[in-house]
C-alpha cells in the first residue's frame, strides 16, 4: 500500500512537472511569436516612409527645370512645403520603425535569451529533486526488505535451535550437545543481524519521511513558486511591450500633427490674386492697345489714307498703292510666325518680355564674370605664394591658365555690352506707363497733314523677322514694315543708293521683308532709319531687305538726295 501511494504521489509530481514545462515552452514560443509580429510591423513602417520619401522626392521641381520657374506661384510653393513636410512626416515613421527595434524587438529578443535559461534552471532543479528522492525511497526499500530478510532467517534459525535443544534432552547424546551448541550460535548470529538491519532501516526511514517532507512541502513548492513568478514576470513583460507598441506611436503624434499643420498652413497661404499677378507679369508685352480704325472711303479720287487695317504702302511720291498677295502674312502682335530658340537678341519677343530675357542674360553673364575674377584672383594668390616660396611650385605654370581665364573674362565682356546694348534699345523704346496711348486715328491725321516719308515704318515694328524688338513712344505708334512693299521689289524701279553699312552681327532675316547678313558683309543703304529701329539694304539687284539698325554700322553719303551721317 505504501509503495502504491508513493508512486503515485511522484506520478503526480512528474504529470505536473510535464505539464508546467508545456505550459513554459508555450509561454516562450508567445513571446517569440509577439517579437515576430513587432519586427514586421517595424518593416512595414521602414518601408511605408520609404516609399513615402521616394513619392516626396519624385514630386521635387528639379534644378534649372519649367518646375522650379514655377515655384514663384503660391500654390507651387504651398505644394513644395507640402512636399517637405510630407518628407518629415515620413521621418516620422522611421522613428517609430527604430523606435520598434531599440524598444520591443531588441529588448524581447534578449529577454527570451534569458527566460529560457532560467526555465531550464528551474526544471533541472525539479528533476534533481524527484531523482532525489525517489533514491532516498530506494534506498529506504533496501534497508527494509533486508531486515525483513534477516528477520525471516533469524527465526528460522531460533526455530531449528529449539527443535534441536529438545532432541538432546531426549537423547543425551554427546554429538546432538554439540550440534544443539551450534545452532544456539547461529540463532544468535541472525538475532544479532536482523537488529542491524533493524537499527538500518528505522535510520533510513526516518531519512526518508524527513526528506520527503522537505521534498513536498519545501523542494518542490519552491520550484513551483520560482516557476510561477518566472510566468508571470513573461506576461506582465509581454504586457509592458504592448504598451511601449502603443506609446511608440503615440510620441510622434505631436510632430506629426505639427506636419499636417504645415501642410494646412501651405494650403492657407496660397494667394490666387498674387498668382494671377505673377501671370501678368510674366507674359505682359509692352504693346500699347490699337486705336479705332479709320473708315477708309474709296468713293473719293484722291490719296488712300494709310490705317492700320490696309495692308498698302502709300509712298512719299504719291505713287498710287497697289494690292498685294503677300498682305496676309503681315504679323500682328501675339502672332509669332517663327517658332524655336529666336535670335540671339530675343528680339521674336514683345518688348517686356524681351528686356527681362536680356536682363536675366546680362545678370547671368555678370555671375559668370565674377566667377572668372575669383579664378583669377586665386590663381594670382597662388602664383604669388609660389613666387615667394619656389619649392612649393614654378610661378611659370599658373600664366596659362591666368591667360586664359583673362581672355574668358574679356569674352563675356563684350557678351555682356553686347546685350546692354540691345537692353538700352528695348528700354529706350517701351512705353510710358503714365501716359495714355494715342489712339491711331489721331496717328493718322498727324500723317496726312505731313509728307509721309516712312509709310511703311508701321508694319516694320512688329519686325519682319516675326519680334516685336521696337516699341512706341508717347510720339510714335507701333510701326511694322508692311509686307506689301515687298511687291514693289519687282514692280517698281531700284531705289537709288544713299550709302553703305556693314553688318555688326550676324542676322537671320526668317520673315518677309527681311534679308539675312553675315558678320561683317558691306551692303548698300537705300532707305535709312526712320525711327523704327529698321533700315533697308540691298546686297544686289534682286536681293535686298530690312536689318536691325542696331545690327549694322551705316556710313551714308552726305551728296545722296535726303541723306543724314550717322554711325
Amino acid at each position: 500500500m505504501v509503495e502504491e501511494k508513493m508512486g503515485t504521489c511522484w506520478s503526480q509530481t512528474k504529470d505536473q512537472f510535464d505539464n508546467l514545462e508545456k505550459h513554459t515552452q508555450w509561454g516562450i514560443e508567445f513571446v517569440e511569436r509577439y517579437t515576430k509580429f513587432v519586427k514586421e510591423r517595424s518593416e512595414i513602417e521602414i518601408n511605408y516612409a520609404k516609399q513615402i520619401r521616394n513619392l516626396s522626392k519624385k514630386y521635387q521641381p528639379k534644378k534649372n527645370s519649367r518646375e522650379e520657374e514655377e515655384n514663384k506661384f503660391t500654390s507651387c510653393r504651398a505644394f513644395l512645403s507640402t512636399l517637405n513636410e510630407l518628407n518629415d512626416y515620413a521621418g516620422q515613421h522611421e522613428v517609430i520603425a527604430e523606435n520598434l527595434t531599440s524598444q520591443i524587438i531588441a529588448e524581447l529578443t534578449r529577454y527570451i535569451q534569458e527566460l529560457k535559461q532560467e526555465r531550464k534552471s528551474h526544471f533541472h532543479d525539479g528533476r534533481k529533486a524527484q531523482q532525489h528522492i525517489e533514491n532516498s525511497w530506494k534506498q529506504l526499500e533496501s534497508s527494509k526488505r533486508r531486515f525483513e530478510r534477516d528477520c525471516k532467517e533469524a527465526d528460522r534459525a531460533q526455530q531449528y535451535f529449539e527443535k534441536m535443544d529438545a532432541d538432546i534432552n531426549v537423547t543425551k547424546a554427546d554429538v546432538e550437545k554439540r550440534c544443539s551448541h551450534k545452532a544456539r550460535q547461529q540463532a544468535q548470529l541472525r538475532h544479532q543481524m536482523a537488529a542491524d538491519s533493524k537499527g538500518e532501516y528505522s535510520v533510513y526511514l526516518q531519512k526518508f519521511n524527513k526528506e520527503q517532507n522537505e521534498h513536498y512541502y519545501t523542494l518542490i513548492p519552491h520550484i513551483f513558486q520560482k516557476i510561477q513568478e518566472m510566468e508571470e514576470k513573461r506576461i506582465e513583460r509581454v504586457g509592458e511591450s504592448m504598451k511601449t507598441f502603443a506609446e511608440v506611436d503615440r510620441q510622434v503624434l505631436p510632430i506629426v500633427g505639427k506636419c499636417l499643420d504645415g501642410m494646412t498652413k501651405a494650403a492657407e497661404s496660397i494667394e490666387p490674386k498674387t498668382d494671377s499677378k505673377q501671370v501678368i507679369e510674366c507674359f505682359k508685352s509692352g504693346f500699347e492697345p490699337p486705336g479705332d480704325v479709320e473708315f477708309e472711303d474709296y468713293s473719293q479720287a484722291m490719296k488712300r489714307t494709310v490705317s492700320e487695317s490696309s495692308l498698302s504702302n502709300s509712298r512719299g511720291e504719291g505713287k498710287p498703292e497697289k494690292p498685294s498677295s503677300k498682305a496676309k502674312g503681315k504679323l500682328w502682335p501675339f502672332m509669332k510666325k517663327n517658332k524655336g530658340s529666336g535670335p540671339e537678341d530675343f528680339s521674336h519677343l514683345p518688348p517686356e518680355q524681351r528686356r527681362k530675357k536680356l536682363q536675366a542674360k546680362i545678370d547671368d553673364l555678370n555671375k559668370e564674370i565674377q566667377k572668372e575674377m575669383d579664378q583669377k584672383d586665386a590663381l594670382t594668390k597662388m602664383k604669388d605664394v609660389y613666387v615667394k616660396n619656389p619649392q612649393m611650385g614654378d610661378p611659370a605654370s599658373v600664366d596659362p591658365r591666368l591667360a586664359e581665364i583673362s581672355q574668358n573674362i574679356e569674352k563675356l565682356r563684350l557678351e555682356a555690352q553686347k546685350f546692354e546694348g540691345w537692353l538700352a534699345e528695348v528700354e529706350g523704346r517701351l512705353p510710358t506707363r503714365s501716359e495714355p496711348p494715342r489712339r491711331q486715328s489721331e496717328l493718322y491725321e498727324t500723317q496726312n497733314s505731313t509728307p509721309v516719308n516712312n509709310n511703311c515704318a508701321q508694319d516694320r515694328e512688329s519686325s519682319p523677322d516675326g519680334s516685336y524688338t521696337e516699341e512706341q513712344s508717347s510720339e510714335t505708334q507701333i510701326k511694322v514694315p508692311n509686307t506689301e512693299f515687298d511687291d514693289e521689289f519687282d514692280d517698281e524701279e531700284p531705289l537709288p543708293t544713299i550709302g553703305t553699312c556693314k553688318a555688326l552681327y550676324p542676322f537671320e532675316g526668317h520673315n518677309e521683308g527681311t534679308i539675312t547678313v553675315a558678320e561683317g558683309e558691306m551692303l548698300y543703304v537705300i532707305e535709312e532709319d526712320k525711327g523704327d529701329g529698321w533700315t533697308r539694304v540691298r546686297r544686289n539687284e534682286d536681293d535686298e531687305g530690312y536689318v536691325p539698325t542696331s545690327y549694322v554700322e551705316v556710313y551714308l553719303d552726305t551728296n545722296a538726295k535726303g541723306a543724314m551721317t550717322y554711325i
